[in-house]
């Protein structure tokens, strides 16, 4: 019988650039998983590796830990994801990155006018609400966030 590897949260905190502290916690999320050896300590099989890196680069475009536990929670939970596990998954988070990556591309276009508020004119400028007219649109900087704007702004460079 081959023995198959196991790793310690060290070796897998140092392998993906993820505190040991951070790996607990995903493992409390119960995002990953790991096996106990006779001494109590924690072992991780190589796909908690994958697993890890798919958690990282999740966040960093955007997507909250929730969002991230569900679609792990699509994958098998004790096998390696196959490529056609991976791929339903990425398939279906397209639209949720193409609104983000419009939503960032706005931003990028618009915001420039906004810091430190160089606008020097409120007929041009992308926050201001008068008469709180975004109220009705949401919460936050409605006109920032989405493609609503007020009739006034409609025009503006």
């Amino acid at each position: 019988m081959v023995e198959v590897k196991r790793f310690t949260i060290g070796e897998i905190g140092r392998r993906s650039g993820v505190a040991t502290s951070a790996l607990r916690f995903y493992e409390e999320q119960g995002l990953i998983h790991s096996e106990r050896n006779p001494a109590g300590h924690r072992r991780y099989h190589a796909d908690v590796m994958r697993r890890v890196s798919f958690i990282r680069t999740a966040q960093r475009v955007g997507l909250s830990l929730e969002e991230i536990g569900q679609a792990l929670a699509s994958l098998p939970g004790r096998r390696t994801p196959t490529a056609k596990d991976w791929d339903q998954l990425a398939s279906s988070w397209r639209r949720r990155l193409d609104e983000q990556i419009a939503l960032l591309t706005r931003l990028r276009d618009q915001l420039d006018g906004c810091i430190g508020c160089g606008c020097l004119s409120l007929a041009s400028c992308g926050i201001w609400n008068p008469d709180d007219a975004a109220a009705e649109l949401g919460h936050g900087p409605r006109y920032l966030l989405s493609d609503a704007r007020p009739a006034i702004l409609k025009n503006a460079p």
